[in-house]
C-alpha cells in the first residue's frame, strides 16, 4: 500500500490518503498445572555501510537496434526493459496486473482465485512475502500450507501468469508489522529496522540467504514466472538511507543474479522517489498514486528516477478499493471511475498492476495497524480483507467493479479473455447453539501454573516469547476505603482489568472494573472491596495487531510502562502468556480433552444465562454440514473475541464495535457431520448463545454515529 495514501486519510477520489532476546530482570517460577496445556486442549483441535561500489544493470539490452539483433538470435524466456517498454521473449509487453496474496487465501483455492484473475484479463500476479509468516520463530522456518509460496509460483506457471514477487524485507499490506517477524522485538539492543544498522542487515542477509535461493530457479529467464523483484517497499516515504537500499540491491544480486529485474516502487511525488529509489539502471523505479489522480504526471515524474529507455511507465499499485479499521464505515470505492481511470493508464501504453485484484482475508493474528498524528491513534484493521477488490473476499466476480475493469481490460487484450466463472457456492447452515465451556479464569489460576514469569515491573509481551494473543498481568495490593485510582500509562493495544480477594473465595471469578484503550486511555476507579487481606488486580492484555505503516513501526506489546494506583507504582507483578495458535501452525494432540469438557458443558445447564457479567470466557458448539460450501459466521449479539473452528484461527470479531459482522469460513476448512466452533468472548456473549451460519458478509455492524469515516 502507498504511504503517502496512508498518511494523510482518504477524503475522495481526488485524494485519497490514510496509510528474546530481551533479557529480562526476571525469574521463572513452575509450580502446579500447566496452563498452556490446558488452553491447548480447549482449542487446538488441528490448524491449519559500507561504500557505494558499482552495481550491475538491470538489462544488458537497452536499445532498440539491441532488441532488434537479440529477435534475429532467438530471444526466449528473457523479460527486459528497453525504450521505455517492457520486452517478453522479444515482444512487446503491457503489464495488466493485479495483487493476489498466497498467504490470504487457503491453499486448495488459490488456483480458482488465480482463475479469476485470469478471466479478469490480468497476464501478471503481484505478491509480497511475508517474513513472519516464513519464520515465525527466529530460524523456525515455514514452506507449508498457505506458505508455500512454491506451490503458489507453480500454479502461476501453469496458468501462463507472469509474477512480480515483492520480496520486502518489509511489506506493509495492513499484514501485522509490515511482515517482519515479532522476535525481532526481543533483541536487545533494539536493532534498527529498515536501515543500514548492521544488527537488521544481518538478519535480512540471512533470511534472504534463505528466500532468494529457494526462487532463483522461478525466474523467467530459468522457465519460471518471475519477471520481476522488488526490493523494500515505498522505502521513500518513511526514511532516507541509501545504504540500505543498497545493501538489499547487492543481496538479491548475490542470490538472483544480474538477469533478473529489481524494482521499487515509491508514491509519486519528487520527495519520495528521490529518498526510495536508485540511481542508474540497476534497479527500476515504479510508482503509485491515488486512483483519481491523472496518472501520466506520475509517469513523467518516474521516468526522471530512470535511466534513459527504462521507464516503462508502471502503477504497480493501482487502487481498486480501500483498507477498513475497525470502528469505521466499509471502504466503498465506484466501480466506472476506477475503471476509467485504469483505461486512462492502458490506453497510453501504460502498465497497471490492481491494488487489490483480490483481497482475501487477515486469518489467524495476522491483520495490522495503521495511526493517525501519533501512536495513541491506533487504528487496527478488520479481520476481512476484501478491499471492495473485483474480485470479493469469498470469490465472487458477480458485481459492477469486476464487469467495469473486465470491459476496459478486453480492449488493450489481443486475445479473447477466457470465460467468467459463476461465483462460489455458499451455504447458510443456520443457527449454531453454544454452551459456555470454561472462564477464562477458571483455566488460569494464577497461584498454582506453571510458564508463570515475575518481575518487578511489568514486562512486554514479546520478552516473555509471546508474539500474538494475550497477556495476563497479575498483581497484589492492599486494599484502600476509596478503592484508589488505576492508571497505565502506556498499553499496547487493550487491556480488560479485574479484581479479586484471593484469600477470601476462591469459587468466584474475578470481577471487571474496566477497559483500558491504548486509543482512549484513561483512568479506572477501582471499587471498595472487603477483602480479609490484600486485593488482587488482573490486567488481561490483547494484541490487536502491529503497526504495519509509519515511525511508529516497532510496536511491542503488552504493558509497556508501570502500572499506578494512587500515583504510586505497583510492584512484584507475575506474568502469564496465553498462547492461542496463529494461522498455519501445527495442530496439538490434545484433542479428546477439548471434546471432554465440551461434553461435560452441554450436560449442564447454566444458570441466569441472561445476566452474564463482563468476563473473557470459551464457549463452544457444533455446525452440522451436510454438504460443504463456503459459508460466514454472524456474530451479532456478541461483542469481540477471536473464533476457531475445527482448530482453524478464523480470526478476530468485533461486532459492538463493527463494521464487520460476519467471519468468512472457506469450504475446505469444513466437513461433513459435526464442526467444532469455539470462541474466546471477551466480554458478554449473545444473550441466547447463538452464532449463525449464513450466506453473505455483512459489514453493517457497529454503531454508524460514532463511526469514522474514511471513503475513497
Amino acid at each position: 500500500m502507498t504511504t503517502t495514501l496512508k498518511k494523510n486519510g482518504i477524503s475522495s477520489f481526488r485524494a485519497v490518503g490514510l496509510r528474546f532476546r530481551a533479557a529480562a530482570m526476571a525469574k521463572k517460577r513452575r509450580v502446579g498445572t500447566t496452563i498452556f496445556m490446558l488452553l491447548l486442549a480447549l482449542l487446538a483441535f488441528g490448524a491449519f555501510a559500507p561504500a557505494f561500489a558499482p552495481l550491475p544493470s538491470l538489462s544488458s539490452s537497452s536499445s532498440r537496434s539491441d532488441i532488434a539483433r537479440l529477435n534475429s538470435m532467438g530471444n526466449k524466456n528473457k523479460f527486459e526493459i528497453a525504450d521505455d517498454m517492457f520486452w517478453k521473449d522479444g515482444k512487446p509487453c503491457q503489464i495488466i496486473g493485479g495483487d493476489l496474496h498466497y498467504f490470504r487465501v487457503l491453499p486448495e483455492y488459490w488456483e480458482d482465485r488465480l482463475l479469476r484473475a485470469k478471466a479478469l484479463g490480468l497476464n501478471t500476479i503481484q505478491t509480497y512475502v511475508p517474513w513472519n509468516l516464513h519464520e515465525p520463530r527466529e530460524r523456525q522456518l515455514i514452506f507449508k500450507g498457505i506458505a508455500d509460496i512454491f506451490s503458489f509460483l507453480n500454479l502461476c506457471q501453469k496458468l501462463d501468469l507472469l509474477v512480480m514477487l515483492r520480496v520486502g524485507p518489509y511489506i506493509c499490506a495492513e499484514w501485522d508489522f509490515g511482515g517482519f517477524p515479532a522476535w525481532l522485538l526481543a533483541i536487545e539492543p533494539a536493532v534498527r529496522l529498515r536501515s543500514s544498522d548492521p544488527a537488521f542487515i544481518n538478519l535480512v542477509e540471512r533470511w534472504w540467504g534463505i528466500l532468494l535461493p529457494r526462487i532463483v530457479s522461478y525466474a523467467y529467464k530459468n522457465g519460471g514466472p518471475i519477471v520481476m523483484v522488488q526490493i523494500e517497499n515505498e522505502f521513500g516515504s518513511y526514511g532516507d538511507d541509501k545504504a540500505y537500499l543498497h545493501h538489499l540491491v547487492r543481496i538479491a544480486r548475490r542470490h538472483l543474479g544480474d538477469d533478473v529485474i529489481l524494482y521499487t516502487t515509491d508514491g509519486g511525488s519528487r520527495e519520495n522517489l528521490n529518498k526510495g529509489t536508485i540511481p542508474g539502471d540497476a534497479v527500476f523505479s515504479a510508482v503509485d498514486f491515488s486512483t483519481g489522480e491523472d496518472p501520466w504526471p506520475n509517469f513523467k515524474l518516474q521516468k526522471e528516477f530512470n535511466a534513459p529507455g527504462k521507464s516503462p511507465p508502471l502503477s504497480t499499485e493501482f487502487y481498486t478499493g480501500w483498507l477498513t479499521h475497525w470502528g469505521e464505515h466499509i471502504a466503498n470505492t465506484d466501480a466506472t471511475v476506477t475503471a476509467s481511470y485504469l483505461e486512462r493508464i492502458l490506453s497510453k501504453n501504460g502498465s497497471a498492476v490492481l491494488y487489490m485484484a483480490h483481497g482475501g482475508t487477515n486469518f489467524g493474528f495476522y491483520s495490522g495497524a495503521n495511526t493517525g498524528a501519533d501512536e495513541t491513534d491506533y487504528k487496527p484493521d478488520l479481520t476481512s480483507y476484501d478491499y471492495d477488490a473485483p474480485i470479493k473476499e469469498s470469490g465472487d466476480i458477480d458485481n459492477p467493479k469486476y464487469q467495469a475493469l473486465r470491459r476496459v481490460i478486453a480492449k488493450y487484450t489481443a486475445a479473447p479473455l477466457p470465460s467468467v466463472p459463476s461465483n462460489t457456492e455458499k451455504k447458510a447452515y443456520g443457527p449454531i447453539k453454544l454452551q459456555k465451556t470454561k472462564s477464562l479464569f477458571n483455566i488460569v489460576d494464577t497461584t498454582y501454573f506453571d510458564g508463570v514469569t515475575e518481575s518487578e515491573n511489568p514486562l512486554a509481551m514479546e520478552s516473555l516469547g509471546q508474539m500474538f494473543g494475550f497477556m495476563l498481568y497479575v498483581s497484589d495490593y492492599k486494599a484502600k476505603a476509596n478503592g484508589g485510582l488505576l492508571f497505565i500509562p502506556k498499553v499496547h493495544d487493550r487491556a480488560q482489568v479485574f479484581i479479586s480477594c484471593p484469600s477470601d473465595n476462591y469459587e468466584e471469578n474475578p470481577k471487571y472494573v474496566g477497559t483500558v484503550a491504548r486509543w482512549s486511555n484513561t483512568s479506572i476507579r477501582l471499587p471498595h472491596t472487603q477483602c480479609t487481606s490484600d486485593n488482587r488486580i488482573y490486567i488481561l492484555v490483547e494484541n490487536m495487531g502491529r503497526i504495519n505503516y509509519g515511525q511508529y513501526i516497532f510496536d511491542k506489546k503488552g504493558i509497556l510502562s508501570p502500572v499506578y494506583l494512587d500515583g504510586e507504582p505497583l510492584q512484584k507483578w507475575k506474568m502469564l502468556p496465553i498462547p492461542f495458535h496463529n494461522l498455519n501452525e501445527d495442530r496439538n494432540s490434545v484433542i479428546s480433552e477439548a471434546y471432554t469438557d465440551l461434553r461435560k458443558s452441554v450436560q449442564k445447564k447454566l444458570k441466569n444465562k441472561r445476566n452474564y457479567h463482563p468476563e473473557p470466557a470459551f464457549y463452544s458448539g457444533h455446525l452440522t454440514v451436510d454438504e460443504v460450501k463456503d459459508t460466514f459466521l454472524s456474530f451479532h449479539g456478541w461483542s469481540k473475541g477471536v473464533a476457531f473452528i475445527n482448530g482453524f484461527n478464523l480470526g478476530r470479531f468485533w461486532p459492538s464495535f463493527g463494521p464487520q459482522c460476519n467471519l468468512y469460513v472457506p469450504a475446505p476448512i469444513l466437513q461433513e457431520g459435526k464442526n467444532l466452533l469455539v470462541i474466546l468472548e471477551l466480554e458478554a456473549p449473545n444473550a441466547e448463545l447463538f452464532v449463525t451460519s449464513v450466506d453473505h458478509p455483512d459489514f453493517t455492524c457497529g454503531s454508524s454515529a460514532n463511526s469514522r469515516v474514511h471513503q475513497i
